[in-house]
């Protein structure tokens, strides 16, 4: 399904992008396969040179992104946000809404099922930006000033891209006020958690976007460099309203392929992945809800929502206008008008 060839609600190959990719496609791809399903046994060449049993069975193979996500233990209702240089987003859905932005693939672990990725450019290095210019580069004074500020910010809300962001295709860093007034600047401890508030309420809007539903046990898994941060996590608590867990895995993808192929033994026989694997090592709470987060979140997030589309809009229009500008160069050097 990573390949945007494959229709994904009837999990068969769509004849559309097949024809429009290269003709008898479908004859070179072959059948699709369930992600659980057993290939057979290994060659005899991998029995004769590297000693497996020639009853080593093997399992269908999936992508790294899916495998991330078999790693991460992810049941349905869960997300996983991983906070580095670019932040991620994985998601279990069971609904999806396929867009141009993020992308939809079939759950490499529950065939009835879906995840979602939602890539982020500006991430730690705008969250290493702002606490140099206003926390003096202090993670401390960064949490505190977290710490000293109430959840909405008190209305001010900020998008900061520094550079050009995949998820929505836009740049610049925009501040508003709780009138929705754009001002130049806020107060220190003010501007901090207008970046963190924002990013996290970015995820959310575009998560929702693609069909993700927080419902009754809902857990975000935390990964990535920010996440040993507990006042940064727990802007991302209240922000979805669902409790914060941490997991320390180096490789995720490396790790889901060996729990794939586990499960990949007893799948046939109605087996779970979560039973599967319900020795496996758990994720450990970091944070809890602030009791109210709910009620002021939700009419932000829709807030947020709005204010980046409107965004998006002036970019484009911005955008047309460039290349409207440069159409017009191209008509004057082309009838020698600057000669």
């Amino acid at each position: 399904s990573g390949m945007n060839l494959m229709d994904i609600f009837q999990k068969q190959w769509s004849q559309v992008c097949l024809d429009a990719t290269a003709p008898q496609l479908d004859k070179l791809l072959g059948d699709l396969t369930p992600s659980t399903a057993v290939l057979g046994c290994v060659s005899p060449y991998y029995t004769q040179r590297y000693g497996f049993p020639e009853s080593c069975k093997v399992v269908a193979f999936t992508g790294d992104n899916p495998g991330s996500l078999a790693g991460m233990r992810l049941q349905e209702g869960d997300l996983a946000v991983s906070l580095g240089t670019s932040d991620t987003v994985f998601l279990w859905i069971q609904d999806p809404k396929p867009s141009i932005e993020g992308h939809i693939f079939c759950n490499p672990v529950d065939c009835s099922a879906y995840m979602a990725l939602i890539c982020f450019k500006n991430g730690s290095f705008t969250r290493e930006r702002i606490r140099d210019e206003f926390a003096g580069g202090s993670w401390e004074r960064f949490s505190s000033a977290l710490r000293n500020t109430p959840m909405g910010n008190n209305g001010n809300l900020g998008v900061y891209f520094d550079v050009m962001e995949i998820t929505p295709p836009a740049a610049g860093v925009h501040r508003f006020n709780a009138e929705g007034q754009r001002v130049s600047s806020f107060e220190q401890e003010v501007e901090i958690r207008a970046l963190i508030e924002g990013q996290f309420l970015a995820k959310r809007v575009h998560a929702e976007k693609l069909g993700y539903k927080i419902i009754q046990g809902t857990r975000v898994l935390a990964t990535g460099g920010a996440s040993s941060n507990k006042d940064i996590l727990q802007v991302l608590c209240d922000v979805f309203n669902a409790a914060v867990y941490t997991i320390d895995v180096a490789n995720s993808s490396c790790l889901g392929c060996a729990y794939r192929a586990l499960h990949g033994l007893v799948a046939e026989t109605g087996a779970s992945f979560t039973e599967m694997l319900r020795n496996a090592p758990e994720p450990q709470l970091a944070v809890r809800p602030t009791p109210g987060a709910k009620e002021v979140y939700e009419p932000l997030m829709l807030r947020y929502a709005a204010l980046e589309a409107q965004l998006l809009k002036d970019h484009q229009k911005s955008l047309n206008l460039l290349i409207l500008s440069v159409n017009e160069l191209q008509v004057l050097l082309c009838s020698g008008e600057f000669l």
